[in-house]
C-alpha cells in the first residue's frame, strides 16, 4: 500500500489576488484541484469552472501547465518530493485565459508571474571576470582560469546560447472553430498560415487532399476566417504552409491588424494595442530528436 504524506498548502495566486489550498496526496484528483480552485476564485472568475489552460505552477524557477491527468502526475510527484525535503517549493497560478489582464492603471498581484518586478541587470563582465563599468583590471598571483575543453567548439556553444535564451513567442488562441490553439507569433511571415496536418485535421481541406493540390504548387488561399486571441476576434486571410512545427502561425499581417507591441527586453510582454489588453506570452524552444536546437525563420 503506497504511504501518502500530510496534507500540504499550496499558495495560489491569480491577477489580482493570492489564497492557499490544501492538497492531499491521498484524497486529490486534477478534478478535485480544480473543483477547490473554482470555489476559491468563484467571484473573480464571474462563476465560470476552472478547466485545462487556466492552471501553471512554478517549479525550479520554470512554469508549467496543469490540464490533464499526464500533467497532475508530475504535479503530484514534485509536491511529494517537496515534502520529502526537496530544496523547492511549489507555486500554482490560475488565470482565465479568455479574460483581460488588469490595466497598469489598476491593482496588479505583484506575486502572479506576469507581474514579477524585472531582475536588474549586473554590469556586464569582462574576460577576467571584472566589471567593465569600473575598468579595473585584476591583480593576482593566480593563474587565469580556462574552461575545460569538452570538444564542442566555441561557436556551437554560443550558438546553442544565443538560441536558448531567444526562444519564440507563442501564444494560445481560436482559429475558425477551432479553440486552444497554441500559435507561433512572428512578424518574419507575412501572412497567417495553417500547417497541412492541421487543415486536414479540422477540415479545413479535404482530407484526401493529393500531393499537387492544395498548396504543394504554391502559396493556396484557404480564405477569410476568424482568429481570436484573448477577448478580440478579428478576421484574417490564412494561408495553407508546410511548416511542421506549428499548427497556426501568426505573420506581419495580423501583428500589424492588432497593433502589436513587443517589449525588447522581456519576450513574454505582448500587447494588443488595439484593446490595450495584454497577452499570455510563452517562449518556446525547439529541439529535434537528437537534442539539437531547431531554428524557425
Amino acid at each position: 500500500m503506497a504511504e501518502h504524506g500530510p496534507p500540504m498548502v499550496i499558495d495560489v495566486h491569480t491577477p489580482v489576488s493570492s489564497f492557499a489550498i490544501i492538497y492531499s496526496d491521498a484524497e486529490d484528483s486534477l478534478q478535485t484541484i480544480f473543483t477547490k480552485l473554482t470555489q476559491k476564485a468563484f467571484t473573480e472568475l464571474h462563476g465560470k469552472p476552472v478547466r485545462a489552460g487556466y492552471v501553471k505552477y512554478e517549479w525550479n524557477n520554470s512554469f508549467y501547465n496543469l490540464d490533464d491527468d499526464t500533467d497532475f502526475s508530475v504535479f503530484a510527484w514534485r509536491l511529494k518530493s517537496s515534502s520529502l525535503g526537496h530544496d523547492s517549493s511549489l507555486v500554482m497560478f490560475l488565470r482565465d485565459p479568455e479574460a483581460p489582464l488588469p490595466p497598469s492603471t489598476e491593482y496588479r498581484n505583484a506575486s502572479f508571474y506576469m507581474f514579477r518586478p524585472r531582475p536588474i541587470s549586473s554590469p556586464p563582465l569582462g574576460h577576467d571576470g571584472v566589471s567593465v563599468r569600473s575598468g579595473k583590471s585584476r591583480r593576482s598571483g593566480t593563474k587565469e582560469h580556462k574552461p575545460e575543453d569538452d570538444g564542442v567548439p566555441n561557436f556551437k556553444k554560443e550558438f546553442e546560447q544565443f538560441h536558448s535564451e531567444n526562444g519564440v513567442r507563442t501564444i494560445v488562441g481560436s482559429i475558425g472553430p477551432v479553440n486552444n490553439v497554441r500559435m507561433l507569433l512572428k512578424s518574419g511571415y507575412r501572412y497567417v498560415y495553417i500547417s497541412r496536418k492541421f487543415a486536414i485535421k479540422h477540415e479545413f481541406i479535404p482530407r484526401d487532399a493529393a500531393p499537387g493540390h492544395y498548396g504543394y504548387n504554391g502559396l493556396v488561399n484557404l480564405g477569410k476566417w476568424p482568429i481570436t486571441v484573448g477577448r478580440t476576434r478579428s478576421t484574417h486571410s490564412v494561408y495553407l504552409s508546410e511548416e511542421t512545427h506549428f499548427d497556426v502561425i501568426l505573420g506581419r499581417s495580423f501583428v500589424e491588424h492588432r497593433q502589436i507591441k513587443f517589449d525588447p527586453v522581456d519576450p513574454t510582454d505582448v500587447v494588443c494595442q488595439d484593446t490595450g489588453e495584454k497577452i499570455d506570452c510563452e517562449i518556446v524552444i525547439l529541439r529535434d530528436g537528437r537534442g539539437q536546437i531547431v531554428l524557425v525563420s
